[in-house]
This record gives C-alpha cells, sequence and structure tokens, in this order.
C-alpha cells in the first residue's frame, strides 16, 4: 500500500476512565490512547495494570486546566471519552434531588459534566462522546447540556440512547451517549446469562481466572436463598422513583439485569454469590481485562464502567464517520 494511501491512526483521551471500559473498546479498533483522567486512586491502578503505557493523571478535573492536558499529550486528541459519575441523576440514588436543576448545580457531582464540556471545548475534538444514565436528560437537563455546548462552539449534538442488550452485551443496560455525532449501532442478538457465564470453573477451587474467587453471602441474603426464584431478590429497597432489588437470581436463559456498582447477583444454577469475574463477563470483560482492589471496589468498577462490547462498537462509528469525511 502506498504511504499516502494509509489510514491515520486515530486518538482519544478518556475523562473519567475508571477502570477503563469505555478506552477498551477504543483500542480494539486500534485508537492510540493518550491520556487517561481518574480521581479514585484505587480505580487508577486497575486502568493502569491495563493500560501501562497510557499516560494517566490520578487528579480532580475541576483542578486540571486544559493546558495541562495539551502539554501532557503534546497533539489534538481526534476524540474526547468522558463518563462522569451517574449519582446525582440516577433512579437508583435515594437521596436523588427531585428538581433536575438541582441534580446539576445542588449536587456535589452534578457539575462534573460541565468541566468535561469545557476541556471539549479547549481542545476542540474532531468528535466527542459522553456517557451517563438516561435521566440525566429529564426536566431542563437535556437544554443545561446542550446551552453548555453551544457556549463552546458545538452547536449540533446528539442524545443517542443505546440498549447494551441489543447490541451484544449479556446485560441490560439503557444509557445516553452525548455526542457531536449520531451514533447507530448494529442489532445484535440477545447473549444470554448461561452463555457469558457457564464456561467458568467452580470459584471455590484453584482456577486461573483473576477476581473469580468464592464469596458468600450476608445473613440476609442466605436465610432467605432456597426460596428465591429467577428472576426475584433478596432485598427491595425504595429508589428515586420505584422500588429496586438486589441478590438477584439470574435467569440463565435471559441476559442478566443490570450491573450497577451496588448489584449483587444470585448464581442462576447455584446458591451461592456471583464473582465478580463473572459480572465483569457479563459486562463484556474479556478475562484478560484484571481488576484491583478489595472486592466492594472491584464489584464498583465492574458495575460503572462502559461495556467494552458497546464502546468497541461505538469506535467503529467513529471511524467510520471520520473516514467518509475525507
Amino acid at each position: 500500500m502506498p504511504l499516502s494511501s494509509k489510514k491515520k491512526e486515530l486518538s482519544f483521551i478518556d475523562l473519567f476512565s475508571g477502570a477503563g471500559g469505555f478506552s477498551l473498546g477504543f483500542v480494539h479498533k486500534g485508537f492510540r490512547d493518550l491520556l487517561a483522567v481518574e480521581v479514585d486512586e484505587g480505580v487508577a491502578k486497575t486502568y493502569k495494570l491495563n493500560f501501562p503505557d497510557t499516560p494517566l493523571m490520578n487528579a480532580d478535573i475541576r483542578t486540571i486546566h486544559s493546558l495541562q492536558i495539551e502539554s501532557e499529550i503534546c497533539e489534538t486528541p481526534d476524540v474526547i471519552l468522558a463518563s462522569p459519575p451517574c449519582e446525582p441523576f440516577t433512579s437508583a440514588n435515594t437521596t436523588r434531588h427531585k428538581d433536575p436543576f438541582d441534580r446539576f448545580y445542588t449536587d456535589p457531582n452534578g457539575d462534573l459534566i460541565f468541566h468535561a464540556i469545557r476541556i471539549i471545548g479547549d481542545l476542540t475534538p474532531n468528535f466527542f462522546v459522553i456517557e451517563n444514565v438516561v435521566p440525566m436528560m429529564n426536566g431542563i437537563g437535556k437544554e443545561l447540556i446542550s446551552n453548555e455546548f453551544e457556549k463552546v462552539g458545538f452547536e449540533k449534538i446528539y442524545f443517542n440512547v443505546i440498549t447494551a442488550e441489543n447490541h451484544g452485551c449479556p446485560s441490560e443496560r439503557t444509557r445516553v451517549f452525548i455526542s457531536n455525532v449520531r451514533l447507530k449501532l448494529p442489532k445484535q442478538r440477545t447473549i444470554t446469562t448461561s452463555e457469558a457465564i457457564s464456561n467458568l470453573p467452580d470459584p471455590s477451587y484453584p482456577n486461573n481466572f483473576s477476581n473469580h474467587f468464592t464469596l458468600f453471602f450476608p445473613k440476609r441474603v442466605s436465610d432467605r436463598v432456597h426460596r428465591i426464584k429467577k428472576g426475584g431478590a433478596a432485598v427491595y429497597f425504595s429508589g428515586a422513583v420505584e422500588e429496586k432489588k438486589t441478590w438477584i437470581k439470574l435467569d440463565p436463559e435471559k441476559a442478566a439485569e443490570t450491573i450497577m456498582g451496588k448489584s449483587r447477583f444470585i448464581h442462576p444454577y447455584k446458591n451461592r454469590p456471583l464473582t465478580a469475574r463473572e459480572h465483569a463477563r457479563l459486562m463484556s470483560f474479556p478475562d484478560t481485562f484484571v481488576f484491583t482492589g478489595n472486592v466492594d471496589s472491584v464489584f464498583n468498577q465492574v458495575g460503572e464502567a462502559v461495556p467494552p462490547v458497546i464502546s468497541r462498537q461505538i469506535a467503529k462509528a467513529v471511524k467510520q464517520i471520520e473516514y467518509k469525511s475525507k
């Protein structure tokens, strides 16, 4: 192939990188990983372990000036990814503010998306993709976000709602991906819980799978587990708008229910908790991806990630749009 016909290797930075689910899909599609930003030191260790060559800023995005990022990467990234905390907006948060305006401006983490927009405006990438829960758009939310983007020069943005189980993820997950391009992913068949986890060995025996070891039920669950049917749960609690549940017994013939940071599940065939590796499988992480930290931290890292199977398809869509425009 003549040198002039070679396609440019695209690049990205990942704000609010978490463990690295968003990044992983883009790396798998050949994007260069220029920089990650993650405030949680423990979570940053997981990212660094899995992306050892990527510079990482372990800092609060509020304290980061765009010039610092420019100095670190020495080029303009083609894509900026961001996945700010969803707690101010999710219906699973029992203390969520009722007024959508307050979710952005009263909750201490609500304005973090605006810092992502600030950096996007300063660095002017060709593309950006911000992931969050759908209720972020409630009420005045969509208008607030659109106005902030307009201030930094992006007049047309798209609120792409993507349902993960329709695109190859073995667990249910509907999220909004805010971007300056329309994202339409190809429909795929449902991958069941059984297909995703059934070939893992029993965690009670030594095995070669990281994050796959025996866990035990808390007493309030162990007393009830034998009576729980598929789709039922040992624990129910009030969310912001509806009843929520945890310690759910999964149906092997369906995609798993939504994996969240505090979600816990009962194995579909055995009366034992799912391991963190099984959670990771249900979120489409490869077994080679290793999570560090204590058990609760690992579960949180998995549940708060963008499923790599989804980020990979988004990366492919972005790449196709970029090359078509040339």
